[in-house]
């Protein structure tokens, strides 16, 4: 399996997640749109930084080629699953409790 087709899938399990599982529903709200244009900035910088520098380096063969601040832009969806199944999960666990005392 490529790194694009794993990113393009983790896409979608976050989705799934969002939308059918834990029924938070953020991706409808303004406000999520908002942190994660926040996020994305920083997101980009990191990137920038571990590829230009060859900290982290991809297989060509396995990446569609585009690149956005040197880093596949894969890295880009990958980013978006996992900030938005993090908060999911944050939204998850507080409504079961985990952080009362």
């Amino acid at each position: 399996m490529s790194y694009t087709q794993l990113a393009i899938c983790a896409v979608i399990a976050a989705v799934i997640l969002d939308l059918f599982i834990i029924k938070s529903r953020l991706t409808t709200r303004k406000v999520f749109w908002t942190s994660y244009s926040i996020i994305i900035f920083f997101q980009l910088i990191t990137n920038w930084w571990l590829t230009s520098r060859e900290i982290v380096m991809y297989s060509e063969e396995k990446i569609i080629g585009w690149r956005i601040a040197s880093a596949p832009a894969e890295d880009l969806l990958f980013g978006f699953a996992m900030v938005l199944s993090v908060l999911n999960l944050w939204v998850y666990w507080g409504k079961k409790g985990v952080q009362r005392r």
